[in-house]
This record gives structure tokens, sequence and C-alpha cells, in this order.
């Protein structure tokens, strides 16, 4: 059966207001598809013309599209000719084209591709993530470069799995390296540049973690506790993100205003999915103390990114307790070091930002709240699209459970 290629604007993965435009492969009734690295807004695609319109750019893309495009199509007639198409799927066919138009590309070759699906994370701290997760990749294996999406099996993952022992000693730990591969097998398998999954037989498990949630007459003791001068701004934060609802470090450092009927609309910096928060007269207290200029707190000034406000946030709170001063074991006569060192001594030890989230939803778990009401205050997704939307499920409802749990936490009711 003949080969047949059209233009396609793939519109199942937007990139904002975009979509990546492709060549299309067809086979008896099925589909490759060729990257040709071109991003356009579905109106400035003409789907009958197969042209690009509308765009400030049109003449030199469509040139560049339909020199392309033919490249590809005389590669397919060459190959058919030559008899080398008839058994092939139109994956393979694919691969076949991609090997002659990129000969120095293996066209599944593993680690480039997971190079493109870090640089195309559009959170900062999610590309670091990968960003690490890759070069564990090639310190591990010294040939990584050369290795295609079929190499990488059960035995290759049990061996970087044991290799990642030497930096992370929990599982969990290791889980973030082997989940972030098996994200970009996920991607790679959508846009049919491998079938291979060894995820199908090497399964990621996780190990219970330590509880990271204070009981309410712990998360009383610390609204009260009487801290250091410095330590108070982030006992303030740890506050303002309870009364928010856990809301996340980063999104807490980048908000930009309350709205007019009184709530936090915002994109969430990790899921980039809109949410949307009551502001109660508790968290505004907090946030009229600490009002910035550029953003609506001052949590920013003078620090570049939300991530290093975050560490100083968490290493603040570890610090709240006791102090005493103790013989400074690196003093020696005539140094200009102390002889004696400020040690503190954690009174809610481990304590960290993240905590404030877990808290809320155990003590709103506690007030007997229905989990699908916890579930959507915590914006976690719904397999339902039109509730996978904070702003959309019902808001009186989360709003009246966060408003229970203040009043509970703060003794404004009969507990």
């Amino acid at each position: 059966m003949a080969v047949s290629i059209h233009l396609y604007l793939d519109k199942r993965t937007m990139r904002g207001a975009t979509a990546q435009l492709k060549v299309g492969i067809n086979k008896k009734g099925s589909s490759a598809y060729v990257s040709l690295g071109v991003w356009i807004t579905p109106s400035q695609w003409d789907a009958v013309r197969e042209k690009v319109r509308d765009h400030p750019n049109k003449n030199n893309l469509n040139s560049f599209i339909e020199t392309r495009r033919t490249e590809i199509q005389n590669t397919i007639q060459r190959l058919t000719t030559d008899g080398q198409l008839t058994k092939l799927t139109a994956t393979q066919i694919k691969n076949k084209v991609l090997a002659v138009l990129d000969p120095d590309t293996e066209p599944n070759a593993f680690v480039p591709r997971m190079e493109l699906f870090t640089s195309t994370r559009e959170a900062q701290s999610t590309k670091e993530k990968y960003e690490l997760t890759l070069k564990r990749v090639l310190e591990y294996d010294s040939k990584a470069r050369t290795r295609t999406f079929e190499d990488i099996n059960r035995e290759w993952l049990d061996g970087f799995d044991r290799f990642l022992m030497q930096y992370n000693t929990t599982k969990n730990g290791r889980n973030i390296h082997l989940r972030n591969i098996r994200a970009v097998f996920n991607d790679a398998i959508d846009n049919e540049v491998t079938m291979a999954y060894p995820f199908r037989k090497f399964k990621i498990r996780n190990e219970a973690t330590v509880k990271r949630s204070l009981t309410l007459q712990q998360l009383r003791e610390l609204f009260n506790y009487p801290v250091e001068p410095y330590q108070q701004r982030y006992l303030d934060m740890f506050k303002l993100s309870f009364f928010l609802i856990g809301i996340n470090v980063t999104d807490l450092c980048l908000l930009y205003d309350v709205s007019p009927d009184g709530y936090l609309v915002y994109k969430r910096a990790k899921t980039k999915k809109m949410y949307s928060i009551k502001v109660e007269p508790e968290a505004q207290e907090i946030i009229t103390r600490y009002s910035g200029k550029g953003y609506l707190l001052n949590l920013l000034d003078g620090i570049s990114k939300p991530t290093t406000f975050t560490k100083k946030f968490d290493r603040g709170l570890k610090e709240i307790g006791p102090v005493t001063y103790e013989p400074n074991p690196k003093w020696k006569r005539g140094s200009k070091k102390h002889r004696l060192h400020k040690v503190h001594h954690p009174a809610f030890p481990g304590l960290s930002s993240y905590w404030a989230r877990h808290t809320w939803a155990t003590i709103a778990s506690e007030l007997d709240i229905p989990d699908a009401t916890i579930s959507a205050a915590l914006g976690h997704s719904t397999t339902n699209k039109t509730t996978a939307i904070y702003i959309d499920f019902n808001r009186e409802k989360i709003d009246n459970a966060n408003r229970k749990v203040i009043d509970y936490v703060l003794g404004l009711n009969n507990d």
C-alpha cells in the first residue's frame, strides 16, 4: 500500500496558545509524525490550503515547511523505489526517513529526547529536576548518549536505581529520577518515537514517608511560640500559608493582588492550572503587614527567585525552639571566632513550609469535611474536566471548609 504524507497541526499538546506543526506519514490507516519545530496558533493555520496565514513571518515559514515536506516526500519515494518500506509500519518509516534526513541523530535516541523534553518544561524548578536526572543518567552510563529507548530496559533501570543509592539513600528520593525517566518515555510514546515501555515490568513503588503534619495542639503551640525576631517573618508566612489552605511558597511569592471580591486568583507555578482562595481576615492582616511593591508580598525584596526564599523559610522554621550557647569546637586562642556559639534545639523537628498544606488537610479530615471538598481545596485534579479547576468547583463549600478549619485552630468555636 502506498505511503502518503500530510501536514498536521497537533493541538493535543499545546504550549500556551500555540500548537506544533508536524508532517504526518500515513500507511494502512496508521500515522506517525515528524515535528517541524514550528509553533503557531490554530488561527494562523489554514488546514485546507496547508499554509500559515496571519503570521508576521508567514512567507519564511511557508517556504521552510514546503522545503521540509518535499524532502520527506522525496525520501519516502526513494525508499519505496528501493523496496525498503514494504513491510514497515508508519512509525518505522518515520524513523527511516529521519535516519536519512538527519544521519547523525538516532531517531529514537533516549538522551537527545530527554534533553528536548527537559527544555520544554515551563517551570524552572521542574526543568532543574530533569536536568539533574539527566546528569545522573550520564554519570551512570558512559554510553548513554548512544542508547535508544529500546536499550533502556528493566535491567538498565535496576542498575540505575542501585547507582542512585550513593546520592539518595531513600527509595522516594530515587523515585523522583525514575519518574522523570518514565515521563520521557510517555512523551516519546505519545509522539510515536518508540513503543518500548520498560515500566510495565519495572514498578516504581514508594516507601511510607514520615508524617509531615502537626497535631492541633502542636499547631496552636507553634502559632503562639515566642520566636526570635528574625523568625517572626517565617512564622507569619507559615500561618499565612495555612490560612490560604497550604498555598505553595512559590505561588505565595508570586501573588500580585487580591480581587475586589476578596479572592486570590492565580495560576499555579507547578501545574499551570487556575486556582482561587478566599482571603479570610486572619490572612489579610498578615498580607497587610508584609505588603510588597512588585508583588502582593515583600518576600522577594532583595531576593532573585522564590526557591531562595523557600530555603531561608524552611531553615528559619527548623530553628524555631529553645536556644543555648555552647563551647564552639572551631574556636582557637587568637581566633576571631566566638568562644561560644548559638545552638538551636528545634521545638518542631523537621518542620518545613510544606507542613502547612499537610496540616490543613489533616485537621480538615478530623472535622469530617468530605474528602471531595478537601481534594478540591488542595487543587487536586479530578477525572471530570468540569471540576478539575478549583474555580469551577462549588467554591462556597471550600470557603466554608477553610473557615471551619481556621476557627477550630484559633479556638473561635467550641472545640
